[in-house]
């Protein structure tokens, strides 16, 4: 894998000397640089070599000849090129006469690694053998036309196999496990690959499945795969052979689903090894014929829908006896089986050459069986129901929740329905139960019902006479032993109990010395020693716990210890010494004798059984590899020495093991290390909940522990490190890391399945991800602490699940800060978003934005959309390693683009970070907390609240000085209420300090007010219709202010919080002045850069607006934060406001003028006045809101409260009306405005209100799902829809059982075949971008998947689509079917005409408004001296009576057409 990147070049002469190396595709080079050293440096030859594969245009694998086999790790190629560099330095070095320097393939500056990947990727061609297609067992040699990359852990030899057949006999008929074991040696022997036969393991929850299949996945690790049974049997999926790609020896499912079979063709073809065609996403199609044997578990009966596909000839189906060995035995068993795999697959080769047609006629008879988890919570509980004969419902709970996180259980029951469930286990329940010691206990279970389990269940004694191998130990002066070893050197003790002398001055042999007498033996370095040493209860060596535990072990010679209560069983270990763990179990210890150790012994008691052979079932020391890294080292340390404690390695038992973590987690705690450990918990819930004799103990005592540090972990500045973009993937075999530096043009580096020290070197840049402070981090650090690709894969699936205690606290800290987490909230959105989103604007767009040029190619480099459409949940063949990578690739450059596109978000961070000095990782809403509240941890102490619908009598003089100071408008006079009694307004008589609004009410979730439902986010109303001379009246940060007027955080935190939302409003207007006097003066920095032109005004006031919104969402929060009130359960900043809009409409509908439409912070008024303006902004300031007229509309329809379309009333205009301009009139004057999706769509507006050009970008639609997205590229293929309705129809019957199991799987079988005809998915993603296209110009059927199933995308039916960079590149512009766009323009017109004449809407025709209320211009006289006929004197004020007045004028009809209202009294 590529680690570094290019740095410089290095000037050289052109003086070369040559040497011959091992490997045959390189020479060893030498030359001298200007400098006058001697570079001594690989050149690689372009030839076939037999050492070096290359497959795909790259390095494939290399053979390495120490081991005997070829590796595909490109490190391992690169490390074999290095150490040939030094040693030919090191055997030359005195031939040369200056200095030298190896150019290693690790030294990114050497260039090296660039020619390398040169050599491998353009300059060879391909020349490999596919690796692995057989076994290769422990004892064989290899050479390289073996082709092996693996070697099996274990020798193919014969051996005991009593632990087997112990297993076996029980488990299973000698008839069904002969079937089992014919299967295994058909695979032994090389066979399988020609058999035409499939196995299928079927019955019961715990009858033995899964078992056999795991002894099956032992047998044959690194050469099996994982297939989906269902998918083999569905016509519909195209990709189900995908799993077989990279031809395993052997498939296997647990737990499959043969019950429904549609389609019996392709899993008789694959059992069969014909040839057959294989789809692969994004992938030609291609032929294979593939080699595997397949296994399958199931409850489920397997259903034959074809008696003439050949299905019934080649399946086994394998039924277990029923029969059941004790949980402790069944531990016992399994645990010895791992010694004898040697020797199952011996026997199992010798069973399948006995007979290899055995089953060339078999028929499957029956199957049988069924699925209960809650059921195998019981056979795992059994003993412990069993002694107390009952149980609480909080110890029968607690086990359950731990057994369902060991089990992985993935649906267990709720409480409720667990509590239900488990009374069918027991005789009697009881609310109120009294023990036999007095204890009243409140849910207990009574009499277990044992007769349920006496058929399965073998009682505990049974287990305990089980001495698999049983040791007969008798007195002898002369052992096996001592006859085999006799010829070793050996010595006596001396008075100290040590070696008398140095091993090499030793001469005498065990057979000259007494061995009954204490002395040491210099054994053969193969020759182990598996010591007992178990105590009893009281803590002392006991002898039958010694000889019970030996006897579970695989024959061989034994002997007592020293001391004569422990056992010494003796075994020759086949393998490496070496690498084995000295820690098998509590108190069993592996001595292994290799360099000066030797076997301390004193003979009393042995046995008679020659030294037997082991080569399996021994634990491995651990790979502990990673570099103590400065930021994490003490959280590090911390689990270092949890996981010791949980494999009792500090101490032998449970009880000291939780004292020991509950220490160490205390004293980290009161330290004030930063740490977070929660993801371990359950871990060590479990461990202590299995002491045999302290569990209540253990378990009270983990309640107590401290997992996380009272201090969250806070991230290391380093900003002289380089910044670095990254992304990673993770399949259940792959792990993959991608990251490249910042700029144009740089490489992306991939990281295949790194190392930890890999990871760590990585982690010293500033890393920059997309989300990967709630993903991406947490498996760098993962794989740092040394995770596996499957701990990865599992940990993916807990994060994706949202599963509990699944982040890492220092992860957060990994990267420098994520993308994600500063964007704005308009922008927070998926990455595949941005990367349309980017894409749609042009070069010139993004100059009008501020993008410089060089942001602009980033940004344009990040803009390629495009999707894996690898299922997450299987293994990644080797060969689709690559494919992955360059889609991962992809992402790192968009991650990159983003980073780049979303710069004033990035601004913001950074000077939030640097006001809360912390960092620009840290999240917006911390550094929200940190500049308001400082390091209070506990602010709400401070916090104001009050019931909206109650006066405030009284106040604390400092809110009251602050509030005079914040709000002096709102604080002039006392507040009166108001509530509706019938018709008539009456004013409440009580006076309050504050605002308040009798007559609210918050019940179950519902808020009301003055006849009106108040939504809990804010008030919104709208009265659909056409208006014109509508003025838009705006509260300017309405929720801040709320907060404000409320002195919600109190006074202290509440001026810190207003400076900052009054600092925003001095900084858009520059008023230095007073932002200089803010936050304690933190502010004053900025302003001296934003003077000296490093930042826009913009930049920090967006900042500060980052802020304030930050403060809202907390408030609101459903979890618990600084800023949450826990008294705050209505959301009282954005009620206020609500209940101040209700207020505000009834208030403006009193004087005469409509509300049009109400939008949480906002009113528009048609007809609007001056005086009606001015009465909205004073009474606004009543309430301590400043309202800014923020425009007029010169017309607008409004659809609903969240969609209009409106057009600026021109600058000159308002100038007239108003005597000023509203801000977005001097800007927009006499153009479009458009708000909701009808009008907002850019073909739309275009088309009927801007009048601009339509480009190519505006007849593109983005679509996405939360499946997965589907091109169905059917244009030239058969109709089928006649078919689809026939199926549709009988499985509708089907499943309301009009029709039989037999008919429905006929219809099946005879139409899918025909329906597949007539469809061609092809993977999308979850989200596209796409042209509707007419017909002919290849476009599909846009369709999002569920369940298997295919459905119209939401917009897309009655159209075909086409991915909207495919149009564009294929230059099939003039294909896009604008009848999508011109239906959707009739749409909109339709809508507007609803409401008023659509033509003069959208001319340029002036707006007439309708004579008002009380408008002087309808007098009939013309006289402008008073406002209206009713302030007339000629008036004859008689109304309604008299319809005239004394100048003679009929005023009838003006009055009946309601030109005038009239005035209240």
């Amino acid at each position: 894998m590529r680690k570094r990147l290019k740095i410089s070049t290095i000037e050289t002469t052109s003086q070369e000397t040559k040497c011959d190396v091992m490997m045959d595709f390189m020479i060893i080079s030498t030359r001298s640089n200007k400098r006058g050293i001697i570079e001594i440096y690989p050149k690689f030859i372009i030839k076939k070599s037999s050492d070096l594969m290359i497959r795909g245009g790259d390095f494939y694998a290399i053979w390495i000849e120490e081991r005997g086999l070829w590796s595909t790790d490109e490190q391992d190629a690169l490390q074999l090129i290095d150490r040939e560099l030094d040693r030919y330095a090191e055997e030359n070095r005195t031939k040369f006469n200056s200095d030298i320097k190896v150019l290693h393939m690790w030294d990114a500056e050497s260039k090296m690694i660039d020619s390398w990947h040169k050599y491998c990727q353009k300059q060879m061609r391909d020349n490999f053998h596919a690796l692995d297609d057989k076994l290769i067992f422990s004892n064989m040699e290899t050479n390289k036309k073996d082709y092996a990359s693996k070697k099996l852990s274990y020798p193919l030899e014969a051996g005991d196999l009593s632990a087997y057949e112990k297993l076996m006999s029980t488990l299973y008929s000698e008839e069904e496990r002969t079937k089992i074991e014919w299967a295994i040696g058909s695979i032994v022997s090389g066979e399988s690959k020609k058999i035409q036969k499939f196995m299928v393991l079927y019955g019961a929850p715990g009858s033995g499945k899964g078992t056999v299949l795991n002894l099956i996945l032992s047998l044959f690790e690194g050469y099996y795969s994982v297939f989906d049974a269902k998918a083999l049997g569905s016509s519909s999926n195209s990709f189900a052979l995908e799993a077989f790609k990279a031809n395993p020896l052997v498939a296997i499912q647990h737990d499959g689903d043969l019950s429904k079979i549609e389609d019996n063709t392709r899993l008789n073809s694959l059992v069969s090894h014909e040839l057959m065609t294989v789809n692969e996403k994004f992938k030609s199609a291609y032929s294979s014929r593939f080699n595997a044997f397949l296994f399958m578990g199931t409850n489920k009966v397997v259903k034959i829908t074809d008696a003439k596909s050949g299905l019934i000839r080649r399946l086994i189906d394998v039924s277990p006896s029923g029969n059941k060995l004790s949980p402790k035995e069944y531990k016992a068993i399994v645990s010895q089986i791992d010694f004898e795999l040697g020797a199952i697959a011996y026997h199992c080769k010798n069973v399948y050459l006995a007979n290899p047609g055995r089953y060339d006629d078999y028929i499957p008879i029956t199957m049988l069986g069924a699925s209960n988890d809650f059921y195998n919570f019981i056979i795992d509980s059994y003993h412990v129901f069993k002694k107390e004969n009952g149980t609480t419902l909080k110890a029968a709970w607690e086990m359950y929740k731990t057994y369902c996180d060991e089990a992985k259980v993935s649906y267990p029951f709720s409480q409720r329905v667990f509590k239900e469930e488990l009374k069918n286990y027991f005789r009697d329940f009881q609310e109120r139960f009294n023990l036999d010691d007095g204890t009243r206990v409140r849910s207990y279970y009574v009499g277990f019902r044992t007769e349920k389990f006496e058929a399965e269940i073998v009682s505990d004694n049974s287990s305990e006479g089980i001495a698999t191998n049983a040791i007969e130990l008798h007195d002898s002066a002369v052992s096996i032993f001592d006859e085999m070893c006799g010829d070793c050197l050996a010595q006596y003790a001396s008075d100290n109990e040590t070696p008398q002398k140095k091993w090499e001055k030793v001469t005498s042999k065990l057979s000259e010395i007494d061995p009954t007498k204490l002395h040491y033996v210099k054994v053969p370095e193969n020759h182990i020693v598996i010591d007992f040493d178990i105590p009893d209860e009281q803590g002392n060596k006991s002898l039958e716990k010694n000889m019970a535990e030996a006897s579970k072990w695989p024959p061989t010679y034994a002997e007592l210890s020293k001391s004569g209560q422990g056992v010494h069983l003796h075994y020759i270990y086949t393998g490496d010494p070496a690498a084995l763990s000295r820690v098998y179990d509590d108190h069993i210890e592996i001595k292994v004798f290799t360099g000066k150790s030797s076997l301390r012994r004193k003979l009393s008691k042995c046995n008679n059984q020659p030294i037997a052979k082991i080569s399996s079932g021994l634990p491995l020391k651990g790979d502990n590899k990673m570099v103590n890294f400065e930021a994490i080292k003490s959280e590090k340390g911390l689990r270092t020495l949890i996981k010791r404690n949980l494999n009792k390695e500090i101490h032998p038992g449970t009880k000291p093991s939780i004292d020991f973590i509950y220490k160490i987690l205390e004293d980290a705690y009161k330290s004030g290390l930063q740490y977070d450990v929660t993801d371990m918990r359950n871990a060590i819930l479990a461990f202590g909940a299995n002491s045999t004799h302290q569990a209540e103990y253990c378990v009270k005592l983990v309640s107590k522990m401290h997992f996380k540090s009272e201090e969250p972990a806070c991230a290391v500045k380093n900003e002289k490190a380089k910044l670095v973009f990254y992304d990673i993937e993770v399949f259940p075999n792959l792990f993959l890391v991608n990251w490249k530096m910042e700029g144009v043009g740089k490489p992306v580096i991939r990281m295949i399945n790194p190392t930890p020290q890999e990871i760590e070197e990585l982690m010293q840049f500033r890393l920059v991800g997309f989300n990967c402070r709630r993903y991406d981090n947490h498996f760098l650090y993962a794989r740092l602490m040394g995770y596996t690709n499957e701990q990865l894969y599992n940990l993916s699936q807990r994060i994706i699940k949202g599963g509990p205690n699944c982040f890492f606290g220092e992860a957060y800290n990994v990267s420098y800060t994520d993308v994600y987490d500063f964007a704005s909230a308009g922008n927070k959105k998926s990455l595949k978003k941005l990367e349309i989103e980017m894409g749609n604007l042009s070069e010139e767009k993004l100059k009008k934005k501020g993008f410089s040029d060089f942001e602009i190619q980033i940004i344009k480099a990040g803009t390629h959309h495009q999707e894996l459409g690898l299922p997450w949940d299987q293994p990644v063949p080797e060969e689709l390693w690559i494919k992955v990578a360059e889609y991962c690739d992809n992402d790192v450059i968009a991650t990159e683009a983003a980073f780049t596109y979303l710069k004033a978000d990035w601004t913001a961070r950074q000077i939030l970070a640097d006001l809360a000095e912390m960092t620009v990782n840290d999240t917006t809403n911390s550094l929200t907390t940190r500049i308001i509240f400082g390091k209070n941890r506990n602010p709400q102490n401070e916090f104001h609240y009050r019931d909206l619908s109650k006066p405030v009598g009284t106040l604390d003089q400092e809110s009251l000085d602050f509030l005079k100071e914040a709000c002096p408008k709102m604080m002039e006079d006392f507040h009166y209420g108001w509530k509706n009694n019938g018709k008539e307004k009456v004013p409440f008589e009580e006076s309050s300090i504050l605002p308040y609004f009798p007559g609210y009410e918050f019940e179950c979730g519902k808020s009301t007010y003055r006849g009106e439902e108040v939504g809990e986010g804010g008030f919104a109303q709208g009265a659909p219709g056409m208006y014109g001379n509508v003025a838009l009246l705006d509260v300017s940060s309405m929720h801040p202010h709320s907060v404000i007027a409320e002195v919600l955080f109190g006074p202290k935190f509440t001026r810190a919080f207003r400076e900052i939302v009054e600092g925003r409003v001095s900084i858009k207007h520059e008023a230095w002045d007073i932002v200089n006097t803010m936050l304690d003066g933190k502010l004053t920095p900025y302003i001296q850069r934003v003077i000296d032109g490093d930042m826009t005004s913009k930049d920090l006031a967006n900042a500060l607006k980052t802020a304030i919104n930050s403060v809202y969402g907390l408030t609101s929060a459903s979890f618990a934060n600084p800023f949450k009130d826990p008294r705050n359960i209505d959301n009282i900043v954005a009620k206020r406001g609500a209940l101040f809009m209700i207020d505000l409409k009834n208030e403006v509908l009193n004087r005469g003028f409509q509300v049009a439409h109400i939008k949480t912070d906002s009113i528009k008024i048609p007809d609007a006045t001056p005086e009606i303006i001015q009465f909205v902004m004073d009474f606004g300031e009543r309430y301590g809101y400043t309202f800014e007229h923020e425009a007029t509309y010169d017309r607008m329809t409004l659809v609903n409260d969240a969609v209009y379309i409106a057009k600026y009333k021109d600058a000159e205009d308002c100038k007239a009306l108003y005597g000023y301009i509203p801000g977005d009139n001097k800007k927009n004057g006499g153009k479009w405005t458009a708000t909701g999706t009808q009008f907002q769509i850019p073909y739309v507006f275009k088309k009927l209100f801007s009048g601009e050009e339509i480009a190519f970008e505006d007849m593109c639609e983005t679509k996405s799902v939360s499946s997965s997205l589907y091109l169905d590229l059917n244009e030239t293929l058969p109709d089928v829809s006649k078919e689809e309705k026939e199926f549709a129809k009988a499985e509708s019957d089907y499943k309301k059982g009009l029709i039989s199991d037999i008919t429905f799987e006929s219809t099946c079988q005879e139409l899918n075949p025909k329906i597949a005809k007539g469809h061609n998915y092809r993977f999308v993603g979850k989200v596209g971008q796409f042209c509707p296209m007419k017909e002919g110009y290849g476009a599909g059927l846009l369709m999002r998947e569920k369940d298997g199933k295919y459905y119209a995308a939401t917009g897309s039916k009655g159209y075909r689509w086409m991915e909207s960079e495919m149009v564009k590149e294929l230059g099939k512009e003039d294909g896009i079917d604008h009848s999508y766009y011109d239906k959707l323009v009739d749409e909109a017109v339709k809508t507007i005409s609803q409401y008023g004449d659509f033509e003069w809407f959208v001319s340029d025709d002036p707006y007439i408004e309708e004579l008002g209320a009380n408008d002087a211009d309808c007098m009939p006289c013309g006289d402008g001296k008073y406002k209206s006929c009713y302030d007339c004197p000629d008036f004859k004020n008689d109304y309604p009576l008299n319809m005239s007045c004394d100048k003679g004028f009929n005023i009838g009809d003006v009055l009946m057409g309601l030109c005038m209202n009239k005035p209240e009294n």
